[in-house]
This record gives structure tokens, C-alpha cells and sequence, in this order.
């Protein structure tokens, strides 16, 4: 070995101070997150046999991702597993809505296989009641892995209602402190996000209430945390919004189009 390659590598190591960045982590938790969706819909795989390779799973994640010597993330699977027939039955309801909004489902196999808007929202929801024990970095895992296949990206910590339905997917952006509620339905492009960027905002809420019944079109953009989209509202395509908008709006884009025959 080269003295010259003795100092590259001694420069790196030094440069390597986090000793808890450990990639496995982010490898098993995709390993963890697939194993989850197969034990809650395939057909071929058996729940019994699964929840015991889940639980080995999650002791291992434990080991990479709770770094206090006492441990005391290793009492979370128990209470995590109680939740994921309710977790279930919620994935279930969604499915149905997607079979309900979208005339191209052909069947609720297809919904369930092939939709990424539904494969989000089922990550989102196995991560966020995994947040709700204290242990953020695996739920944010959880949905990164979702992001990067689905295109669609829903922080863990947002609340979502019941009967939601995501179109297409492709570009939607949901943020933490974001709260969703029933039967609400949104489509490719939408973000629901902040006014900005402060570090000061961490434990504020700073993105978008969304009430029962609304639905958004492609690319609107709704901002701010005391914003609020009343029940029984339509957001038009391409709409930007930063203030609240009472139950029962229309809400559109008035840009003008205009369209010329050339000859």
C-alpha cells in the first residue's frame, strides 16, 4: 500500500465521525417494509409464519436504529403488532375508494398490485402508527423507500382520515404536520406544504388542514399551517393557495387561454 493511498484513506476515516450512520439500516427497513405488505395482502403468504420473521426483522432494525444502551425501543413490536389489523381494515377502505373515484380499475387485485397511489398511502400508514412509539427514523425509512417507487411522497408524522384516494401519484408532496381527513381525494402534482423553511418551525404546525370530502387537481398548491380547505371544497388544477376557504368552495385557476388558428 502507498503512503499516498495511507493518507487518503486516513482522511476519509477521519472524516467519518457519526458513529450510528449505518446504511444496513436503510437496506433492512426496505427489507422490513416489503415483508409487511406481503403479510397484509398476499394471498400465497402465510401471517403466522411471516409475523415471526417481521419480529426478528424489527429486533435487528432495533439494534441499528435505537442506539441508547438500555433499549428501550425493543418492547415497541408487541404494541405495533396489536395495531396492524386496524392498520388493515383503514388500506382496505382506501382500496374501495380507488375502485369507487377511478372508472380505469378494473378490479380491486389491480388496485391493490399495480396503483402506486395506493402502495404510498399503505406505507404511509404501517410507518406513521410505527411513529407514534417513538422511533422516527424507521418510519422515515419506510416512506423514503415508498417515495422513491411511487413518486409520491408522504411524511410519516402527517395525519390521514379514512377513504383516501391518490390518482396517479406522480409528484405529490404531504407534509408532516399535515392533516387530511375523510373521504378526501388528490391528484398527481399536489403539494401540501409549508410557507417556508425554519429551523425555528420544528415543533410548529406549518402545513395544510384538508377537511372532510375536498378534492384537489393536479398541481394545485396549498401552503401554510393555519390554512384550511373546508369540507365539501374543490381545488381546480393549478390552483396556489396560502389562506383558508370556507366548506362548500370552488376554488380555480383563472389564468386565460387563448388559442389561434395559424394558417
Amino acid at each position: 500500500m502507498t503512503k499516498a493511498k495511507d493518507q487518503i484513506i486516513a482522511k476519509i476515516e477521519e472524516q467519518k465521525k457519526n458513529p450510528n450512520l449505518k446504511l444496513k439500516l436503510k437496506e433492512r427497513t426496505e427489507y422490513f417494509t416489503n415483508l409487511l405488505f406481503y403479510t397484509l395482502f398476499d394471498s400465497d403468504t402465510e401471517v403466522e409464519k411471516n409475523i415471526d420473521i417481521l419480529e426478528q426483522t424489527f429486533e435487528e432494525l432495533v439494534d441499528l436504529a435505537c442506539w441508547k444502551t438500555e433499549k428501550p425501543c425493543s418492547k415497541i413490536w408487541q404494541s405495533y403488532l396489536e395495531k396492524l389489523p386496524e392498520v388493515l381494515q383503514k388500506l382496505n377502505k382506501d382500496a374501495d375508494s380507488f375502485m369507487k373515484s377511478d372508472p380505469a380499475a378494473n378490479s380491486i387485485e389491480e388496485v391493490y398490485l399495480a396503483y402506486p397511489g395506493f402502495y404510498a398511502i399503505a406505507i404511509y400508514r404501517l410507518s406513521h402508527e410505527l411513529l407514534k412509539f417513538g422511533l422516527p427514523l424507521i418510519p422515515r425509512l419506510m416512506t423514503e423507500y415508498s417515495h422513491r417507487l411511487t413518486g409520491t411522497d408522504i411524511n410519516p408524522g402527517a395525519e390521514i382520515g379514512e377513504s383516501f384516494f391518490i390518482d396517479h401519484a406522480t409528484g405529490i408532496v404531504i407534509g408532516e404536520t399535515a392533516v387530511i381527513k375523510n373521504n378526501v381525494k388528490i391528484y398527481q402534482g399536489v403539494t401540501l406544504g409549508g410557507l417556508y423553511v425554519d429551523r425555528k418551525l420544528r415543533n410548529v404546525k406549518r402545513h395544510p388542514t384538508v377537511e372532510d370530502n375536498v378534492t384537489i387537481y393536479a398541481n394545485a398548491t396549498i401552503l401554510g399551517g393555519t390554512t384550511i380547505i373546508g369540507a365539501n371544497s374543490t381545488v381546480g388544477g393549478n390552483a396556489w393557495i396560502t389562506s383558508s376557504v370556507p366548506q362548500n368552495s370552488i376554488i380555480s385557476n383563472t389564468s386565460e387561454i387563448k388559442i389561434k388558428k395559424v394558417v
